[in-house]
């Protein structure tokens, strides 16, 4: 780099295709490109049951997106801090499969602010766009069923938020045990300042409504709910980040 560059944050992000996505006996990520999922570990999330009725975890395969789907509150990348904290060091991400948690409560009103997203899963999600799964890939579906009224609750959805989270962290901590060589692609980036050259800064404005709208910063993991910071909480002021804490996923949308 030149003399005139300082090179501030290094982050690599190192990718493991995944190639199945299962039901089995156990919550489980494999180097050879299988994910198994166990249904009934579900069953342990029941200290959210003053809000959730139930959960639904279903496989969606490849180009079978032509059915139905509840609002949908977010798409999660499975991904996880290996070395350093988010926006520099080491991150283990997964492609070719994808989280996306949904909502709905008993009474059939779709968890959303200002416009629900329920229908057909192939007309409502944008496929093959950055942050959205493409038509190859398997989609997780965690689909929440709330009680009465709790889907636009800010504290329920904040916990719905937070069961999916514990849900995928059984998964990034195997993960962070995957050999580095092994991976199937690797990135690096590099966050950099140039004395004397323009200094510019992108603003982002994201959703702090008050109610359940709301969105989560600086998480221990890449999109995590744990160690993360309400932007309500932070009273919807100005916050700065780093390009790669940025790309590395410190911003959780909360819809």
């Amino acid at each position: 780099m030149s003399d005139k560059v300082k090179d501030l944050r290094r982050l690599v992000i190192k990718a493991y295709h995944m190639t199945e996505v299962v039901f089995g006996e156990e919550n489980k990520i494999e180097t050879n490109g299988t994910i198994t999922i166990d249904k009934s570990a579900i069953a342990g999330f029941n200290k959210f049951a003053d809000y959730i009725e139930k959960i639904d975890v279903q496989i969606i395969k490849p180009r079978e997106h032509d059915r139905y789907t509840n609002t949908m509150m977010d798409i999660i990348p499975i991904s996880t801090k290996v070395l350093g904290k988010l926006g520099e060091g080491i991150t283990h991400t997964v492609t070719g499969a994808y989280v996306i948690m949904t909502g709905v409560d008993v009474d059939g009103k779709q968890t959303h602010e200002f416009g629900s997203s329920e229908g057909t899963l192939k007309e409502q999600l944008y496929l093959n766009r950055r942050g959205t799964p493409g038509d190859d890939d398997y989609i997780i579906s965690f689909d929440i069923l709330f009680k009465s009224g709790m889907g636009q609750d800010r504290h329920a959805v904040t916990c719905a938020h937070t069961a999916c989270d514990h849900f995928i962290q059984v998964f990034r901590n195997q993960l962070k045990k995957f050999k580095g060589d092994l991976c199937t692609e690797r990135h690096e980036y590099h966050d950099v300042a140039k004395p004397g050259k323009k200094r510019v800064v992108i603003i982002k404005q994201v959703a702090g409504q008050g109610a359940m709208y709301d969105t989560h910063l600086f998480g221990k993991e890449p999109q995590g709910i744990e160690g993360g910071k309400s932007i309500i909480d932070l009273g919807n002021m100005p916050v700065i980040v780093t390009p790669n804490e940025y790309r590395d996923g410190i911003i959780r949308s909360m819809q």
